[in-house]
């Protein structure tokens, strides 16, 4: 009995760590085409969600919050696709901050690898973008899916870039939470779990998440929306570098100063 328990436990926080530290080596060996591929399965998986999100919210009469809250339970999907499914999204690479502040990996290539898992999750954004535009899914509920996507864009676009960073940021960190959790799962549905609460909540917060938004704002575009370019190239910077500060900032460097400075090691050992 004990030893079933042990192996039913998760992981815990301290050997996450060492988990987070590892899979940034081995990122760091993964071939530049591999990381495009599965980059571009993330921005499409991603995607995915965000289309599910958007019917799922479309026409409801629930109420503000209830109405966020089941939209944000379905925008999990794509993060479950990219943990359970496997693939490589640059929000949740972040966390491979980590191996380089322990000096496992140089600074060339964690920017080899976020430079090649954002190049891939935008074309695999635009791809969904261009399948979802070609099956006229917009035309549902009497074109009320269309109007939904010209409402999500139009809260995007213009914001300021102070909030959209600061809200990437709080995103970024909920993504990496819950990416964090998912390595400390045995299971596939201690993954599911461990993604669908910090996801569902940056959703219901009205947080930014940079690939997401390469599919919501580019698709309200092909659907006719009318959103100056200029804004929508800002938000996608902003909530870009937003997200970079959220996962790297206030989950990398937090868990690495806690678990994996030198210090600590030494005054453990």
């Amino acid at each position: 009995m004990d030893a079933q328990q042990i192996i039913s436990d998760s992981f815990p926080p301290r050997e996450i760590a060492q988990r987070v530290e590892d899979l940034g080596v081995a990122k760091s060996k993964t071939g530049a085409w591999t990381i495009l591929i599965l980059a571009i399965l993330a921005g499409a998986f991603i995607s995915l969600g965000s289309i599910f999100y958007i019917f799922a919210i479309t026409g409801s009469s629930m109420g503000f919050g209830i109405t966020r809250v089941i939209g944000g339970l379905c925008f999990s999907l794509g993060l479950i696709l990219v943990i359970i499914a496997g693939a490589e999204l640059f929000t949740g690479n972040n966390l491979i901050a980590m191996a380089w502040a322990s000096g496992k990996i140089k600074s060339r290539d964690v920017l080899r690898n976020w430079i090649l898992s954002y190049t891939g999750n935008v074309i695999g954004c635009l791809i969904t973008v261009l399948l979802v535009y070609l099956a006229d899914l917009a035309s549902f509920a009497q074109d009320e899916v269309r109007q939904t996507a010209f409402k999500l864009a139009d809260a995007k676009v213009y914001l300021t870039p102070t909030t959209a960073f600061f809200r990437a940021v709080l995103c970024n960190a909920l993504v990496c939470l819950a990416v964090w959790l998912t390595l400390g799962g045995r299971t596939a549905i201690d993954k599911i779990l461990s993604i669908i609460f910090p996801v569902t909540a940056f959703v219901v917060l009205g947080l930014e998440h940079s690939i997401a938004n390469w599919f919501f704002l580019p698709y309200a575009l092909v659907c006719g929306g009318n959103f100056p370019i200029g804004s929508v190239l800002s938000n996608l910077l902003f909530v870009t570098l937003g997200n970079m500060v959220g996962g790297t900032v206030l989950v990398a460097s937090v868990y690495w100063m806690a678990y994996l400075r030198p210090k600590v090691s030494k005054a453990i050992n």
